[in-house]
């Protein structure tokens, strides 16, 4: 249900979106695709959000994307586990729609500088 909810405030906005059902569907979609943002949450069947995050960023010279990371883990601990693996973006469950397209709208102006 938050990934139909992410879509469609994405897409409502303009953005083009695909979605992947966890991280290993991401990450099988990701040469495909060729994101410059991806939204992953810590918590996925198959492939959690970290080692998803952790892959993507080990293949970042190829893919040149941004993470955002969707969860409900709001623990200090967590945040700074996302900054160790290189996140470009924590954003807590629950959350404000607007903020998450602000976020990735700023990520995007971001790489055209």
């Amino acid at each position: 249900m938050i990934r139909e909810l992410i879509r469609l405030n994405l897409e409502l906005e303009g953005f083009e979106v695909f979605t992947a059902v966890d991280g290993q569907d991401c990450l099988d979609q990701v040469d495909h695709v060729d994101p410059h943002v991806v939204t992953l949450d810590v918590m996925m069947p198959r492939l959690d959000g970290w080692t998803a995050a952790e892959r993507l960023r080990a293949r970042q010279d190829e893919l040149h994307c941004r993470v955002v990371l969707v969860t409900a883990r709001a623990q200090e601990e967590d945040r700074r586990h996302g900054e160790r693996i290189g996140v470009d973006a924590y954003l807590t469950k629950p959350f404000d729609p607007d903020a998450l397209v602000e976020i990735v709208r700023g990520l995007l102006e971001g790489e055209r500088e």
